[in-house]
Order: C-alpha cells, then structure tokens, then sequence
C-alpha cells in the first residue's frame, strides 16, 4: 500500500479557469495531452488511474481532500480496480475519519469518504477537472471544445508542467510564475518536481509523466461513471439509429400505394 509522506505546508492549490488562447489567453500555454479516456470509445487507463491515485495519497493529500468521492468507489468496475482487500487496506493505512458514536477518530473504512481539505484554503479537488476548462473559443465559439473536449485533465497537467523556475513577492506573499496559470503568475509553489513517488509497475516518473496520471485520477474522481455513461449514449444511438430505419421503412410502405396513384 501507499505511504503517506508527512508534507509541510503547501501553499494552496489555486486552480483557476484558464483563458483561451485563441481568444486573447496572451502567453498561456495548455497542452493538448492524448488521454485515453477522451472520444466517445475512450476508456481509463487502470494502470494510469492506480499511479494516480498513489500521487494523490503521497503528495497531494497533505493539504487537499477529496470529499466528493466514496473510498469504496475504489474498487468499481472501469475505475481504479482496487480489489475488497485493498480498498479496506487503503483506506485503514491513509486516512482516519471522527466518529461521533465512538466521539473519537478511526480509521476509514470503505463507506466513508476520503478526507476533506487539510491546507488552509486548498481546494477540494473532487470536481476540479470538471470545473476548470483548458479550451475555449475562439471568440467564444467553444469550437475548441468541440474538438479537443473540454480540456479540465489538459490544464491540471499542463498547470503542473508550467512552473518556470522564476518568483516574485508581493505584499510579503511568494508567487511563481506559470505559463497555465492565467495572469502567469500562482501562490502555489510546484507541487511536483518529477520523480517524487517510485511507482509500483516500474512506470516513468517524470513530472510530465506524474502530472498526466494525477491528472487522469482527478477525471476519474469528477467524473467515475463515464465509461458507463459512455456505453448507455451507444446503446441509445444504436437504438434510435435502428427505430429511424424501421420508421422510415414504415413510413414508406404506408405511403407507397396512395403516391402511385395519379390524381385526375
């Protein structure tokens, strides 16, 4: 199971919606990563959800919760794929919840929620990929969108990728500066650096690499159901797909007889 690494403070997690580029972003940058759940047959990668979650139990929840998600969706079907055993075992290792009954902490178990926020104004992060767009425009067309998606995962990598290395201070307050973050500048110090977790399958653990699977696990965490979702919008296009046809059969047959009549 995953150590949970006793972080220091972390300033916040300041996750803004980002300005489109074809619309007057200036100099943000977002990349446009080839996740493998984007498009309608997309699905997530397991593997790439597991690294995820191992990022988020050793970095990010030092000050971030994720008070949206059930523990034991952990362990569902086109999700992360944590079985019984490991989702209890997760869950007992993590993460302690207050009990009132028992007017003491315990440990989580399954049908509890992962903690909320730790940090002194660090977001929850349960729906940040769904609440941050990466693409827009231009000029408010959304046809960015309609080609490369919304683009939540595409900013949160991209934000994690953008850290020049130059800060300033400002009003006794450090910012950093940020090709993703709009206006360039962020209160939040990187929060990763590349090779700050070992993952168990042996996968690189380059910051470009670590930024795109935590941003993957934060889809999963906003939006767990899509592979479902995805599958019942096929199905219902199949099925109005073939009603279509039988209608339009239908239709012609009925009408076939009274066309071939000439009127005098």
């Amino acid at each position: 199971m995953f150590k949970k690494l006793a972080l220091g403070a972390v300033l916040a997690f300041a996750l803004a919606p980002v300005a489109t580029l074809a619309a007057g972003g200036g100099d943000q940058h977002i990349e446009d990563y080839a996740f493998s759940f984007e498009g309608p047959f997309g699905t997530y990668d397991q593997n790439q959800l597991q690294r995820g979650l191992q990022i988020y139990t050793e970095v990010c929840a030092a000050c971030h919760g994720l008070k949206q998600v059930p523990l034991r969706t952990l362990g569902d079907e086109g999700g992360v794929g944590l079985d019984g055993d490991q989702v209890r075992a997760y869950a007992a290792e993590n993460f302690t919840v207050f009990d009132a009954e028992l007017d003491d902490d315990r440990e989580a178990i399954p049908s509890d929620h992962f903690p909320a926020n730790t940090g002194a104004g660090a977001p929850d992060l349960s729906l940040m990929a769904k609440s941050r767009a990466g693409f827009h425009g231009p000029y408010g067309s959304g046809i960015n969108q309609f080609i490369h998606g919304i683009g939540g995962p595409e900013y949160i990598a991209s934000l994690l990728t953008g850290y020049t290395g130059k800060e300033k201070e400002e009003a006794g307050k450090t910012f950093y500066e940020n090709t993703a973050f709009p206006g360039g500048w962020i209160s939040m110090a990187p929060p990763l650096g590349g090779e700050d977790v070992d993952y168990i399958d042996g996968h690189s653990n380059s910051l470009e690499a670590e930024s795109q699977d935590i941003a993957a696990f934060l889809m999963w965490s906003a939006e767990p159901k899509m592979m479902a979702r995805k599958q019942a919008g096929f199905v219902g296009v199949l099925i109005l797909t073939i009603l279509s046809v039988l209608l339009y059969l239908t239709n012609k047959r009925l009408w076939a007889p009274i066309k071939g009549k000439k009127t005098s």
